[in-house]
């Protein structure tokens, strides 16, 4: 029992601090980079934003591997009571993550791109074709985040199944989480349809709450003992 406690209080905390480092994240990206950059702009600005986006990403990939923790978390705490979509929407949960983490350091294609066009020798043309390279580049990336956005919400919508059956979860907190699901699902849905809309900080919102809630519920799973108790709602 005192094990179980342990792994719900890191997984709670893990969730948490994820969600809150994803507002940071936020803040640094509005802050020291800018919204709303052309692949021009960001290229030509980022010798003086490099520093800021090696701690965005930095913190991005910090920010997956602790849900991940999170997710593996909430498959202990489910697996009693639904173990079948406990574990779907664990894996899938997982495997989202996996992909987002894949695209989680931009920075390490796209330094040595801008050192080629920053460099005194480039000309002109050189730097257009840079410009392309880079957004060719980044659209890389940009699927392996679309594709992480497609999983997640799937993986939502089968853990709030889960938790239905959940002494410790229940209704209302299956509602919830389902409820972000499908807002995820109908953001990635959206993205797939146009890649340039603007949904995809809908999934992101749905993740980031989920993490900051569900955390929260875990890490006061592991302080009642009561709860830890396989059981069914009535």
């Amino acid at each position: 029992m005192q094990d179980e406690k342990s792994v719900l209080r890191w997984g709670g905390l893990a969730g948490l601090l994820g969600g809150i480092l994803f507002i940071v994240i936020f803040g640094v990206v509005a802050v020291f980079v800018g919204l709303d950059l052309t692949p021009e702009e960001m290229i030509r600005r980022y010798p003086d934003i490099r520093a800021a986006r090696t701690v965005e990403n930095s913190l991005y990939l910090l920010v997956l591997i602790l849900w991940i923790a999170h997710f593996l978390t909430l498959h202990r705490a489910l697996r009693n009571s639904s173990p079948a979509p406990a574990l779907f929407g664990s894996v899938l949960g997982i495997a989202g993550l996996g992909v987002l983490a894949a695209g989680a350091l931009p920075h390490v294609a796209t330094a040595p791109i801008s050192d080629l066009y920053h460099a005194t020798e480039a000309s002109l043309q050189d730097q257009r074709t840079l410009v392309l390279s880079w957004q060719a580049t980044l659209g890389i990336f940009d699927a392996l985040l679309f594709v992480g956005l497609v999983l997640l919400p799937i993986s939502l919508v089968a853990l709030g199944m889960a938790m239905f059956r959940s002494p410790a979860f229940g209704k209302r907190f299956g509602r919830f989480t389902v409820g972000l699901g499908v807002i995820g699902v109908i953001a990635a849905t959206v993205v797939l349809i146009d890649p340039l809309s603007p949904m995809a900080a809908f999934g992101f919102f749905a993740l980031i709450t989920f993490n900051l809630v569900l955390g929260s519920k875990v890490y006061r799973l592991s302080r009642e003992t009561a709860a830890l108790t396989p059981a069914y709602d009535s």
